[in-house]
């Protein structure tokens, strides 16, 4: 998803999860919103086995026209991880001082339910801690059910990212992208998903404070 407008705020999120998660969707949120305030944006996927629960992993680079699709290592200013070890697994290309979102929803690959590998929930999270400065973990599977639908885990996350503060767009501006991309038949559940993952964020912050 292209478009050509005049922007001087350069903003590259990474997104990753695993197929049937609505990775692809939530990537194409946040273009339209950024292109709704008359940012350059661009996306970019990298599929691998999606249909059997394989990674997928989703550029969004806004403001950035002359660089290429994908997000250099290092550099991505905030991922957000649809699963816990996509979210290990992506942490390569988080650039130093940048924001992780973390769904910490559990998706273990074929080969460690089958026993030939191994899924460390405690030793994933320690790595995660270890590794991003400004990080958040969101049970959004809990949050997206309560609002009436998992399959709205993607907006849940779009929300509790809106609240970390890191988005170069204001929470208006992807609540109305929302609005204008999502059927009207699952609007009301996508904009109670955004504003239980958000409204989750911002009360982790005041109990921080």
């Amino acid at each position: 998803m292209d478009n050509k407008a005049n922007i001087d705020q350069k903003y590259d999120i990474l997104i990753a999860g695993v197929g049937g998660q609505g990775t692809v969707l939530a990537s194409r949120l946040i273009a339209a919103a950024a292109i709704g305030q008359g940012s350059f944006a661009r996306t970019s996927e990298t599929i691998g086995m999606s249909q059997r629960g394989g990674c997928v992993v989703s550029h969004v680079r806004i403001g950035s026209e002359k660089a290429g699709s994908i997000i250099p290592m290092a550099s991505a200013d905030m991922i957000i991880a649809f699963e816990l070890s996509e979210a290990a697994r992506s942490l390569p290309r988080l650039k130093k001082g940048g924001c992780c979102i973390v769904n910490t929803q559990i998706i273990k690959p074929v080969s460690a339910s089958l026993g030939t590998s191994q899924y460390d929930i405690n030793k994933i999270t320690d790595y995660i801690r270890d590794n991003v400065g400004r990080i958040h973990f969101i049970d959004g599977y809990a949050i997206a059910n309560e609002a009436g639908s998992v399959k709205a885990v993607n907006v849940v996350l779009l929300g509790a990212a809106a609240a970390a503060g890191q988005m170069p767009f204001s929470r208006e501006t992807i609540e109305q992208a929302i609005i204008e991309n999502v059927p009207q038949k699952f609007r009301e559940l996508n904009q109670k998903a955004f504003k239980l993952g958000y409204d989750c964020i911002i009360k982790e912050k005041s109990n921080c404070s």
